[in-house]
């Protein structure tokens, strides 16, 4: 996962145990594609200090993840949803059973909404 996206869940997941400073300057560097130097302007800060609440906020998401692995617990969840979607896809297609395609089609429904 590209590092910019996984920060990016990050501070969605944990970002409210940031510090005020931290979460708005991240959301803003990742989620708001603004510049370290646009972000320093609007702070009324220089940019290196900045960048150094920046990082220090992505070492903490990155410390609450490595704790709770909430994030990665998600990811495993939703993809085990995929597989089984795609076997429920499978065995709807190879059956004609009317009864077991919409009970098949309700489950899929319910799957869905996990994703």
């Amino acid at each position: 996962m590209d590092r910019k996206v996984e920060i990016s869940i990050l501070c969605q997941t944990y970002g409210k145990l940031l510090t005020k400073k931290q979460y708005e300057f991240i959301n803003d560097y990742y989620n708001n594609d603004l510049s370290l130097s646009e972000i320093a302007e609007n702070n009324k800060i220089t940019r290196q200090a900045v960048r150094d609440i920046i990082k220090k906020g992505e070492k903490k998401l990155f410390e609450y993840e490595e704790k709770l692995m909430f994030m990665k617990r998600t990811l495993n969840q939703e993809k085990k949803v995929e597989k089984a979607l795609l076997e429920l896809t499978k065995i709807q297609k190879d059956y004609s059973d009317k009864q077991i395609a919409s009970v098949l089609e309700l489950v899929k429904k319910e799957l869905n909404c996990l994703i």
